[in-house]
């Protein structure tokens, strides 16, 4: 009862556990979807990292000094927003849906931290938002899509509730957008500074071909 009270003052009680209870029930009747959500709710955190690589590696041929900065603070906005999200799940203190919901089909390996918000969704969201500040475009929308993606595969696997996955999102994205603005004045001078030494090779191949 307990564990009952704490999840429902967190997350909107009866509502949002009929949510995931929904989307529970969906995976249990789509046995062959299984497998490839598993995959992408434990291992598609590999994929992000080719996203950021991609992103700088675009930049970096374009030439373009501001969008080499906001390509190489993507993954330091990512790292600050998972590393803010550890007190915040502390303090929030949500149980995850399986102990709250003991007869759901959990997927993936049950963990004892706390679900609210979702790291997963949390990297996700902070990976797009850097990707969408350099590219706004195909590979800005593709990373988009696929951080919804894991959001929905964590939800589906059994491991978070909706609004841990939503909430990660938003605050995963918001972090990584607030953090660059703070620093982009004094992050383009230093890497227009570097882009004077031998270090220019990593920033430009556009100019320094």
């Amino acid at each position: 009862m307990a564990e009952q009270a704490s999840t429902g003052s967190v997350v909107g009680g009866r509502t949002v556990e009929h949510w995931y209870t929904a989307v529970n029930h969906f995976s249990q009747h789509t046995a062959w979807l299984h497998a490839p959500a598993r995959l992408f709710a434990e291992y598609g955190v590999a994929l992000f990292a080719v996203l950021l690589l991609a992103s700088w590696w675009q930049a970096r041929r374009t030439g373009d000094l501001r969008r080499v900065t906001a390509a190489l603070w993507a993954p330091a906005g990512m790292l600050i927003a998972v590393g803010l999200n550890q007190p915040l799940g502390n303090a929030v203190a949500e149980p995850r849906p399986y102990t709250v919901l003991p007869h759901s089909l959990v997927l993936v390996a049950r963990s004892s931290d706390f679900s609210f918000p979702s790291d997963h969704a949390v990297m996700a969201g902070a990976v797009a938002a850097g990707v969408l500040l350099v590219h706004r475009r195909v590979l800005g929308l593709v990373t988009l899509v696929l951080a919804l993606l894991m959001a929905a595969a964590r939800v589906y696997v059994g491991a978070h509730f909706p609004l841990d996955v939503v909430a990660g999102l938003l605050f995963g994205a918001a972090v990584c957008a607030a953090s660059y603005a703070l620093v982009r004045p004094l992050a383009y001078r230093l890497v227009v500074a570097l882009d004077r030494t031998p270090l220019q090779i990593a920033l430009s191949s556009a100019r320094h071909a």
